[in-house]
């Protein structure tokens, strides 16, 4: 039956609930009558002609009211003051009735009875339904909501009527606050959260506190970590208050709002100075970086935005929210997509030149580690020769910017992926140095989180698996930067280039690895399984550094850095290579990578990059798998030759 109801439309409910109470109110003037011993003499025509008109007179009254709009599920107790008003007015309806009707056995002291009995029915009826549509059995999730403010009442009545979210109790630090009841909850000190949470069998904190900066939810949410309870995150308060929101709305916190920093506001004139009425091209513009830094660039209102990626897929996807936005923005910002690959240097000169790109953010490389690793040849083509090839072409079409996107894996590299970035790097400041029209500079920062080459992802696809968590080491760090973060930093940064720069941005403190998976464990309401937590339910396993990992990253190579006219991004000052040397030994690159000659490959490498230390031998499988097989091969030989050797020395 309630099913039936909750599945009507919104037009049929009111008709519904409106025939009841038409029902109802000739029952409440007879019940009124019957009380006052008013039908001694029977009903007459007389009453018959009240009951008519009180009953239309009060469905009408209350429904100009706007009682039979209200949402049943969401009713307060403001709605009283409604039910109050309607009826008063029905009942001066009635005394008006009864003096134009002769009905000398009714008076004043009836019409108060009368007014009793439908304001009680209507508080009756209406909470009782509330009540009644309210109830989803046991199945509830039993929750305290954290922050007994307004956010804090405004969430507790938002998801009281769901069939997800029964909120328990409030906690909060205020003193007073605390021990008052608010919503029919009571407010409960923070430091009593571990002890209510086993008593009232809780499941998750709601933390409703949105004014908070990210440093002081931190704190709170590192102490509420330790709980192992699920914690999850108000709404904005906008919505809240406009009532718009519903229990889909309430986002489980994530590892980024506990690494994400104090927001420092953009600089508008270097954000737009580049981009807003300029032709904008980004290289990866599928990829993680580049893809936000699309959505940015659009936003800013380039003239167009010029899309180059090597994925078909990537490319479309990210083309066809760029036209969805350009679309509800109600923005012309012309969106050109183009598959292709940087290493095609005539084609992106053509590009470049076609639509008078003002404007390169160079975001297309290999960045994982152990596959570049492993694939060491094609990791120096894409990030190094890439560069090389967009960067010539930018020359030749007079671009005027051109930024690259780099990592903090550049800075004294250990693996071919940070060494092909940093050759990169060096390319683009030997450009600088030849007196280009084109402004080129670069941006070094650490990992994103959330980007396809970040752990938290993985992280999240272990954990819902049930476990283990795999490690490459318990003291391995990170810095952390969230993607939005870093693209709005890329393009300010590049802003402010001059040519050659090597800009920095702050990632604040960097972050111990195993801590963050034991804090997203936490954050899931499980426990870390180890020798003193045996019942935990997610397992750490450490399965050893990659081949060319570092257990710490770093962002500088020397120390000659000044600032920049903004806090999070640093100018860097480091050692560089002429043209004239850098390009003899890339030509003599070049034709060792087409003959596969993997040492001649590395030897290069660490010539042009003095900081290279691999970590690791050459790990290409090609290489490994023919050096296996020669060395088999020369085993045998060696093996065949042996008895040889002997029996010639016994002839003798």
């Amino acid at each position: 039956m309630k099913n039936l109801f909750l599945s009507l439309s919104r037009s049929k409910k009111q008709l519904v609930a409106a025939i009841i109470d038409l029902v109802c109110f000739p029952a409440i003037f007879f019940l009124s009558l019957a009380l006052q011993s008013k039908l001694q003499g029977g009903f007459t025509k007389n009453h018959l002609w009240l009951a008519i008109i009180t009953a239309t007179t009060g469905v009408v009254v209350f429904s100009s009211m706007g009682l039979y709009q209200a949402v049943i599920r969401y009713i307060d107790h403001k709605i009283a003051v409604t039910i109050t008003g309607g009826a008063t007015i029905t009942a001066c309806v009635l005394l008006l009735s009864m003096a134009i009707i002769d009905t000398q056995a009714l008076d004043i002291k009836f019409a108060v009875v009368y007014w009793l009995f439908v304001t009680a029915y209507f508080l009756f009826t209406r909470f009782a339904a509330r009540s009644y549509f309210n109830r989803r059995g046991e199945n509830k999730v039993r929750v305290a909501i954290y922050g007994a403010g307004r956010a804090g009442s405004l969430l507790a009545n938002a998801i009281k009527p769901g069939n997800e979210y029964s909120p328990v109790l409030f906690i909060d630090d205020d003193p007073q606050r605390v021990n008052t009841t608010i919503c029919g909850i009571k407010v409960h000190h923070s430091s009593k959260l571990e002890k209510l949470a086993e008593a009232h069998g809780l499941k998750a904190v709601l933390l409703a506190m949105p004014q908070l900066g990210p440093r002081e939810q931190r704190v709170i949410l590192d102490r509420l970590a330790r709980l192992s309870l699920k914690i999850k995150v108000t709404p904005p308060i906008n919505t809240l208050v406009k009532g718009k929101a519903r229990v889909e709305d309430v986002r489980q916190i994530e590892i980024e709002d506990l690494l994400s920093r104090d927001v420092v506001a953009p600089n508008p004139e270097l954000l737009s100075v580049c981009i807003t009425g300029k032709s904008v091209l980004v290289s990866g513009a599928g990829g993680s970086i580049g893809s936000e830094l699309c959505r940015q660039i659009i936003s800013l209102n380039p003239l167009r935005i010029v899309l180059l990626d090597i994925s078909e897929y990537s490319l479309y996807a990210i083309e066809q929210e760029l036209r969805e936005y350009n679309i509800t923005q109600e923005l012309c910002v012309e969106i050109i997509g183009f598959v292709g690959s940087v290493l095609d240097t005539e084609k992106c000169t053509r590009i470049l030149a076609a639509f008078s790109v003002d404007t390169v953010y160079h975001a297309a490389a290999y960045k994982h580690v152990p596959v570049v690793e492993h694939n060491p040849i094609e990791g120096i083509h894409n990030n190094a020769f890439g560069t090389l090839s967009l960067a010539t072409a930018a020359m030749a079409a007079n671009v005027a910017c051109f930024v690259l996107v780099s990592t903090d894996k550049a800075v004294r590299p250990t693996n071919v992926m940070g060494a092909t970035k940093r050759l990169a790097e060096l390319i683009l400041q030997a450009f600088a140095r030849r007196g280009t029209a084109t402004r080129f500079s670069m941006v070094r920062f650490g990992n994103v989180l959330g980007s396809s080459g970040s752990v938290v992802p993985l992280f999240r696809k272990q954990i819902t698996a049930g476990g283990p968590i795999t490690l490459t080491h318990p003291e391995i760090t990170r810095y952390f930067m969230t993607i939005p973060e870093a693209a709005q930093l890329v393009i300010q940064a590049g802003a402010m280039g001059h040519g050659g720069d090597v800009f920095v941005l702050d990632m604040g403190d960097p972050v111990r690895i195993a801590d963050l998976a034991t804090r997203m464990i936490h954050l899931s309401g499980q426990e870390v399984k180890s020798p003193e937590t045996p019942d935990g339910a997610i397992e750490i396993k450490y399965i050893g550094l990659r081949p060319g990992e570092k257990l710490y990253e770093e962002l500088l190579i020397g120390d000659n850095v000044t600032g920049t006219d903004h806090p999070l991004i640093r100018r860097a000052q480091e050692k560089e290579l002429e043209w004239d040397k850098l390009h003899s030994m890339l030509n003599l690159m070049s034709n060792a990578c087409e003959r596969f000659d993997y040492p001649e490959v590395r030897r290069l490498l660490l010539a042009l990059v003095e900081e290279y230390n691999p970590a690791a031998e050459i790990e290409d499988h090609i290489w490994r798998r023919l050096a296996s097989a020669t060395a088999a091969k020369t085993a045998i030989m060696r093996d065949s030759e042996e008895p040889r050797d002997l029996e010639e020395s016994l002839a003798k």
